[in-house]
Order: structure tokens, then sequence, then C-alpha cells
């Protein structure tokens, strides 16, 4: 609709349509759409003219690359950015529309968060971006993209004092059981042995396609200062290398999550940062799933679970359609009412249906009496059952949160005492208490 005619009709670029995204992005008299059209899962950026503005006279301007995720696009009178995810870390793009030249920002640390920003003017030659790794806390530049030159503008304090140049950021591949290579991003301190012998802490999500981006944690230093290893395995499930590595981690394909997760433990443990029965295992939610997994299907790998608000008692759930999440959910795990071959697959690894008798680690259980997506019952009958047949004499502690929900506890306060107890049962199971 023109901006000087705002009584005008407005005119529909596309048609709302089942599975097809696009954002608009006006550019003189063209639009530049950023869309998943045409089968392009990762995205892809379309030009067309403003008055033929229909899919079906949209041109490829950056094509669809499979694996190459485009995140968001920003427009600006002589150059286009964009901000990327390949291999699991960000890349920001830029186009001069003059020459149609690209250039990508570079950056010196292995692992890394990116993030970007339009701004308020259109014709200018600055790009407002913000960056983070394990090490480095929040930092924001301004880059001019003619020059290529980036000005600090902004760096977020640790009040207590941090040096970046402790710690050693770290990015590795570690091969899955299908040769999928599986990204782990990873923070130590310089003066910590990496003799196969260190606490190492291997936090995973995979769920949803929620990418875990590599930027900076400040409560992963309270370990890290004492000698851990903090590590972040960006397995399938999320999209941290496009939104493929999504679809191979749901579903009827939701085990590639858990076995990436053990195939990041075991490469850990190959490359010298640590040692079997020296892992600490940590997710929540969606990622507590994983934890109950993991720890029946591997519990060698691991001294210690820590498991949030953990969804645990997935066959159950997902058969209860009063629940109001349920059926919501059938589309990430399947519809076990409706389907054998779900309900038959989300059994064989459903944790509270697969404990055994067998040697658990040391497990650390949260819960929220008030939790709407994971009920508190799930981690309750998880933990009974555990109680039941585990055959070790390893810690197994559950609290439950009597005012508290999904998130955990309200308060900036509140949520550190949170942090504090995973902390000192960490470090109490390791012995470094």
């Amino acid at each position: 609709m023109p901006a000087d005619n705002p009584a005008s009709k407005p005119s529909v670029v596309s048609v709302r349509e089942p599975g097809i995204e696009y954002e608009v992005s006006d550019h003189g008299d063209r639009l530049l759409i950023l869309t998943n059209a045409s089968d392009a899962v990762d995205f892809k950026v379309c030009e067309t003219s403003l008055d033929q503005a229909g899919r079906e006279n949209w041109q490829d301007l950056v094509a669809h690359k499979p694996g190459v995720l485009i995140l968001s696009l920003i427009v600006f009178q002589n150059f286009m950015a964009r901000l990327e995810r390949v291999e699991g870390l960000p890349k920001i793009i830029v186009t001069h529309f003059s020459d149609s030249q690209e250039h990508e920002i570079a950056f010196d640390e292995e692992a890394y968060s990116l993030g970007i920003s339009g701004g308020y003017e259109f014709d200018t030659k600055t790009l407002r971006f913000s960056y983070s790794s394990p090490s480095t806390p929040a930092r924001v530049f301004d880059y001019d993209m003619e020059n290529r030159e980036r000005t600090l503008r902004k760096e977020d304090e640790i009040p207590s004092g941090h040096n970046p140049d402790d710690y050693s950021v770290r990015r590795l591949l570690a091969p899955s059981h299908d040769g999928a290579l599986v990204p782990i991003s990873l923070i130590h301190r310089k003066d910590t042995a990496l003799d196969g012998k260190a606490p190492l802490l291997l936090y995973g999500y995979g769920s949803y396609g929620n990418a875990i981006p590599a930027g900076f944690m400040r409560n992963s230093f309270s370990l890290v200062d004492r000698g851990f290893v903090y590590a972040i395995a960006h397995i399938r499930g999320g999209t941290d290398k496009g939104y493929g590595w999504y679809l191979d981690g749901k579903m009827d394909r939701k085990k590639n999550t858990f076995i990436d997760f053990i195939a990041a433990a075991e490469h850990l443990i190959a490359e010298g940062y640590t040692a079997a029965g020296q892992i600490a295992a940590h997710g929540g939610s969606a990622g507590g799933m994983l934890m109950g997994v993991v720890s029946n299907m591997r519990p060698d790998l691991f001294k210690a679970i820590v498991a949030d608000v953990p969804f645990v008692d997935v066959l159950t759930t997902m058969c209860d359609e009063t629940l109001p999440l349920t059926p919501p959910e059938w589309p990430e795990w399947g519809n076990p009412i409706a389907s054998k071959a779900a309900y038959d697959y989300i059994k064989s690894y459903s944790p509270v249906d697969n404990v055994t008798a067998q040697d658990y680690p040391n497990i650390l259980v949260t819960a929220g009496l008030t939790d709407p997506r994971v009920t508190y019952w799930e981690p309750a009958k998880w933990v009974a059952r555990l109680r039941e047949l585990k055959t070790d004499s390893n810690h197994l502690i559950f609290k439950t949160n009597m005012s508290a929900g999904h998130g955990g506890a309200s308060g900036r306060f509140e949520r550190l005492k949170e942090v504090a107890l995973m902390d000192a049962f960490l470090l109490k199971v390791f012995g470094l208490v």
C-alpha cells in the first residue's frame, strides 16, 4: 500500500498457504522476499516488481542452498545484509547492489553468536550487529559495509571482573552413527590440564528446531573456573545445521537426537578433553527427555545427569488428548493414538518406559508444581521408577519448586539459587568440595 495514499486498498503479495513462509522488504520499485517457497527449506531471497508482486513472478536473487539457513534479511538503499547459520555457526553476508558482490564479516574465535539489527536509516552504509562467544561478553558494533570497518559501540561489563584471554574457545565436529557431523562448541580455562581427566559438562536440547547459540553464558564460569570443560552439543532436532537438521531429529527420526549427543560425548573423550565417567550431562524440558534417554542408553558415559523439568513420560502424555498441549505436540513426536508405528517408536525411547535394572549416574531432577508444559508428575514418575529399579547407590535428588512453572523460579536472585543448586550438586559428585 503506498504510504502517500493510506486510504488506498492494500494489494496482496501472496495469499496465505500452509507451510509457506515469506517476509517482504521494499527496495525502490521492487520487493525483496525472504521465503521457503518452492521447497527452499533453508530459505532463499527472491525479487519481483511492485506491480507484479505475485508468487508466480518471484525470481531468485540468493538461491536456496541446503544446509545454509537464512535467518533474517535487512535491506538498505545500496546494500543488503543477511544472517545465515551454516554448520552450527552464524554468518553475516553483505551484498553491494551496485555490483552484486558479496562479502562475509570475519571473526577470530572458533565459536560465537551473532545478531543483526536494521536501525532507522534506509540510506546508510552502517549495519549494526551484536557479537558474543563463550568467552566474550556481548558486544555491539557498527559496521561500515562500504569500507568493511567495524566500530565497537557497547560491551557488557562483568562487575566481578572477566578476562576473555584466560579462556580457550573451540569448535569440534563429532561423527555420528550415520556419518553426520555434530558440531560441538566448548570453552575451558587455558590453564586447565587437557589430559583426558578433566570434568566436563555437556549441554544439549535438540527439539522443535531450536538452535543453541554459542554465546556468552555468565553462569558457566562458576564451573569453568574450577576446572570444568563446558560444551554444547548442537544435535539434530535443532536447526543448527539448517532446517533439514531439524527434520532429521523429529517424529520417526527422533533417535538421531539421542545418538548425536552420545556421539558428541564419545568424541570429546577421544579428543582427550575428558574420560568416560567424567561427564555431566545437562538439559531441560525436551532436553530433559534427552537426559532421560541417554541415561538409559549409555549410563557408563556420565558421572552426573541434571534434568530440569524433564519431558520423560512421553508415551503417556502423547496418548492423553485431554491435555491441552498434547494435540499440538503430535507433529513433533507423532500421534500414538492414531498410529501403532508412532506408538511403538515412542515407547522404544520414552525414558519412563525404558528404565531398567542397571547402574545409573548421579541424577538431579527438578520440577515445577504449576508447570503447564511438563506436568510435575512426569519427573516424579520417572524418579519413582528409577528408585525402584536402579542398582547403584549414587545420588538421586528430586526437587519440586512449589511456586514455579516451566521456566523455573521468577526473579533474578531466585533464578541464581537454581543455578547454584546445580553447581553445588556437580561439585559434590565430582569431589570438588
